[in-house]
């Protein structure tokens, strides 16, 4: 069953002012991995040139991304409302602000249930400096966590002349790096009542742990592989970061085909791409741009043909493990290297369930060929030819143009917030790609395993036939996923916080915009959850974190795959066990 996303992706819980004043729907920033761990690269990837796929080691390209000291700042550019200001208003989404480590910590508590992963260091904050090669434009960006761990240390300048907003008055408490850690006795008294409740059925597995210490405060079923759904765009988020960088943009192209006149789409799998300026998507590259670089670059040569390249793709179109209805029931659709729109035959459909094409790739074709006034019956599918050393004009394989996508970072965030299946696929092929796999479904599931692997993380909990959770044969334990999201909340990994920034808030956005209102026992999330759900019939999840009411953050994972009831009785059961982790000290 599709999951419903919020037409806004942020929103105040009721009774509410909306704090913050910028407008960036998806923060647009842009990174890379660091230069300490692994050899992965680590370097900004360039915005004004074709990317490649990041090396897996070897000499750093271009700018490497720079620590610098916190100062608050805003996201440069976007579309629509974004994160709340932090001038007073506790942090419910991306920290604006950075801050030190407090002064006279007390030591982290050992963890009395030990894991066998290795622990990751205490979450600081880490603000990153990254030059975009070639257009000179500084972005930084905050570290995952580290405003949420406590107050602002100030707030940016207002404009000269310009009278500043006074600070919105305080809606929630804001996390402590220095509150009580909750004793394993204490949250265990809190949910054991609510984890065996029949809504939830006989299978729940539950993860629960701090953030800082990796302490482990719940643990029931925790290491066992358990359907995941939805919840699986957690792990497809970290290992895409991982592997391509948050500043990475899918490349699509046009060339010279064997024939004069010919031209050639190269799909290069982003899901995202406009017809025109009414696309779906906020900031996603357009056809009638790329049509526009062809026409120039053939000057005198009319174009007389249009054939689309979407071999980077190999294998089926829907996945294993797929419902029936998912290729037809909206939330879904065909996985093919060229797409306008996510598949959307109206990109003005909204959000959610949307009727889709069932051959995107010759949709698009036929969509790129009208811009170059070259009729339907004039396309087909095909491969571009190799580049020659001389030919027609242009010679066969000659680029006529290329338009990229939005930075990963930003196609992360609309996979998280919309729950969009096609992203997700889109960006599973792209760790494929990234680590010279074939990009099918098989290749992207294989290259995401090994992908966890390669991040220290134990890649025997999890089994994956898709990067979406469409699929039934999808298999992650809860402990792997409270890993995965303290992973990417260290230091030691600042190419990963692109994880938080789309993650739907209790009551307020996204999968959760409804969620912890009316439910009996659920309003201590709002707010105060922030978490990627997951909806299939019979399976119902719930990963992310919780701020309790002590101040301290924790992550949670929640997984049940043989509910006996509907949604209706399974959320609220799941939620009140993020509401419990959020009401109570636990000590």
């Amino acid at each position: 069953m599709p999951e419903r996303p919020s037409p806004l992706p942020w929103r105040p819980p009721a009774g509410s002012a909306p704090p913050g004043s910028n407008n960036a729907r998806f923060p647009a920033v842009a990174g890379d991995r660091p230069a300490s761990g692994p050899p992965r690269g680590n370097a900004a990837v360039p915005v004004n040139s074709a990317p490649t796929s990041p090396a897996r080691g070897g000499p750093p390209r271009g700018s490497a991304a720079v620590p610098v000291s916190p100062v608050p700042t805003s996201p440069s550019s976007g579309h629509g409302p974004t994160a709340p200001n932090l001038n007073g208003v506790p942090p419910l989404g991306p920290p604006i602000s950075a801050l030190p480590a407090p002064a006279g910590a007390a030591p982290a508590p050992e963890p009395v249930t030990p894991r066998r992963r290795r622990r990751l260091p205490v979450v600081l904050a880490v603000v990153l400096l990254l030059v975009l090669a070639g257009v000179g434009v500084v972005v930084t960006r905050p570290g995952p966590v580290a405003g949420w761990l406590g107050d602002d240390n100030g707030s940016a300048p207002s404009a000269v002349g310009v009278t500043p907003e006074p600070d919105p008055s305080d809606v929630l408490p804001g996390p402590d790096p220095n509150a009580p850690v909750p004793t394993p006795d204490g949250v265990r008294a809190a949910l054991d009542p609510l984890v065996g409740v029949s809504a939830l059925g006989d299978r729940v597995n539950v993860s629960v742990a701090d953030v800082i210490t990796g302490q482990t405060l719940f643990d029931k079923g925790a290491d066992d592989g358990t359907v995941p759904a939805s919840v699986t765009k957690l792990a497809t988020a970290v290992t895409v970061l991982a592997a391509r960088g948050p500043g990475y943009r899918i490349p699509t192209r046009a060339v010279a085909g064997a024939k004069a006149g010919e031209v050639v789409i190269i799909g290069g799998g982003d899901p995202t791409i406009a017809i025109d300026k009414k696309g779906y998507y906020p900031g996603a590259a357009r056809l009638d741009d790329l049509a526009a670089q062809v026409r120039t670059a053939l000057g005198g040569t009319t174009p007389t043909s249009v054939t689309i390249d979407g071999s980077v793709y190999s294998g089926p179109v829907y996945g294993p493990g797929w419902d029936s209805d998912i290729p037809t029931g909206g939330s879904g659709g065909a996985v093919t290297a060229l797409m306008t729109d996510g598949a959307r035959r109206d990109p003005g459909v909204e959000h959610g369930a949307a009727a889709r094409f069932s051959e995107p790739d010759l949709a698009a074709g036929k969509a790129f060929a009208r811009l170059l006034g070259v009729p339907a019956s004039a396309v087909k599918r095909g491969t571009a030819p190799a580049p020659a050393a001389a030919g027609g004009t242009p010679a066969p394989g000659t680029e006529l143009g290329v338009v990229q996508s939005p930075p990963m970072i930003r196609l992360v965030d609309i996979m998280i917030s919309e729950s969009d299946n096609l992203v997700a696929e889109a960006l599973a092929r792209q760790v494929a790609l990234a680590r010279n796999q074939p990009a099918s479904f098989d290749g992207g599931a294989a290259a995401m395993d090994a992908e966890v692997a390669e991040l220290g993380l134990p890649a025997d909990e999890i089994t994956l036939s898709d990067g979406s959770g469409l699929s039934r044969r999808n298999r992650i334990s809860p402990s792997l996923l409270t890993d995965l999201i303290r992973l990417a909340a260290s230091p030691d990994h600042p190419e990963l916080a692109g994880v938080f920034g789309g993650l739907p808030v209790g009551a307020w956005s996204g999968t959760l915009d409804e969620r912890y209102r009316n439910a009996p026992g659920t309003a201590a999330g709002a707010g105060s959850v922030r978490a990627k759900t997951g909806t299939l019939t019979a399976v119902h999840a719930i990963a992310g974190l919780v701020t309790t009411a002590d101040g301290r953050l924790l992550t949670f994972a929640v997984l049940t795959d043989q509910v006996p009831g509907g949604k209706e009785t399974a959320q609220p059961a799941l939620d009140r066990i993020a509401a419990a982790l959020a009401g109570c000290g636990c000590g």
